[in-house]
């Protein structure tokens, strides 16, 4: 099929979690859902920055149902929060994807860690929806579901090896974001291979957004509001960015696209920028042995074992 990231098909019926719903992809993403007649559950961890993203949705798609998207309260690097939101999501049926958007672009100069423990870059991008996924697995496998996971061009440029994940020693704000994310898509990766090997009807798929800057993105009232010298600074680079509204493209093709089968990763046509195409992640993503080192690891940090056999029937 053709496929007009303008003009998704009919979604109506389905139902989406978002995480990090309230700026950035996140946003346009729900709201590229919405528009295509999709319930969306829009998380975030403020209540009232989440409530100026749905009021954004109701003003610029008008014509959407009352119901088209339900605020729910998940900090991704919190696993109390994760298992609070998974369970009343798993309260309302089965649900037709899940995109593990939220993240950390700017980790913090020196290295901080979460209530659990975990260093919160690794906690927020990776850690935190790994647990929310393995937590909504009954609830994707009632629907034949799927996930996507938030990969990054960063892996490409260095693909640093995770052998000390929390980064316990030699942390740095850059190595902490890459890191993460060489996590994030190598989870995903290991998630298509367990679920195919356990047969349960859910599929996993990593997407990236390309090089997506705040600047170049359309200005929305508690959603998007650069400075005038963030748009100038954004601008020149042009010809290597796009808007973060273009840069969820990929991340809603891969939600929703039925041709698209687990495994796959989706990306800007050009790497940073223009319309979604299927690409060839990062090498030290795709490796067998480092899924399932991160998988353990992933486990062993948030206590989540995924029920695969339960998911399965």
């Amino acid at each position: 099929m053709t496929w007009d990231p303008r003009s998704l098909p009919d979604l109506s019926g389905r139902v989406y979690l978002v995480t990090g719903s309230n700026a950035g992809l996140g946003y346009f993403a729900s709201e590229q859902l919405v528009r295509a007649g999709a319930r969306v559950l829009m998380s975030a961890r403020h209540p009232n920055r989440l409530s100026a993203a749905r009021a954004a949705i109701r003003r610029r798609v008008p014509d959407a149902a009352t119901d088209a998207t339900e605020p729910l309260i998940l900090d991704t690097s919190n696993l109390a929060s994760v298992r609070s939101a998974a369970a009343s999501v798993r309260g309302k049926g089965g649900l037709d994807g899940v995109l593990l958007n939220a993240g950390i672009v700017h980790p913090p100069k020196i290295r901080e860690t979460t209530i659990d423990g975990n260093e919160v870059v690794l906690a927020t991008n990776a850690l935190g929806h790994y647990a929310l996924a393995g937590e909504l697995l009954t609830a994707l496998a009632d629907a034949s579901g799927r996930m996507v996971w938030l990969g990054s061009m960063s892996t490409s440029l260095t693909p640093y090896d995770p052998v000390d994940p929390q980064l316990a020693d030699g942390y740095t704000a850059w190595r902490a974001y890459v890191q993460s994310k060489v996590a994030t898509a190598a989870l995903g990766f290991e998630a298509d291979r367990r679920l195919r090997a356990a047969g349960v009807p859910v599929t996993s798929v990593v997407a990236h957004p390309g090089y997506s800057t705040g600047g170049r993105t359309p200005g929305i009232v508690g959603v998007n509001e650069p400075s005038r010298a963030k748009r100038f600074r954004d601008n020149l680079q042009a010809a290597i960015a796009q808007s973060k509204e273009r840069g969820a493209w990929s991340l809603v093709r891969a939600l929703t696209d039925p041709g698209i089968e687990g495994g796959e990763f989706w990306g800007p046509r050009t790497g940073s920028r223009g319309e979604p195409r299927r690409q060839t992640a990062a090498k030290i993503t795709r490796d067998p042995e480092v899924g399932a080192r991160l998988w353990d690891v992933a486990e062993t940090a948030t206590g989540v074992h995924w029920p695969f056999e339960v998911a399965a029937r």
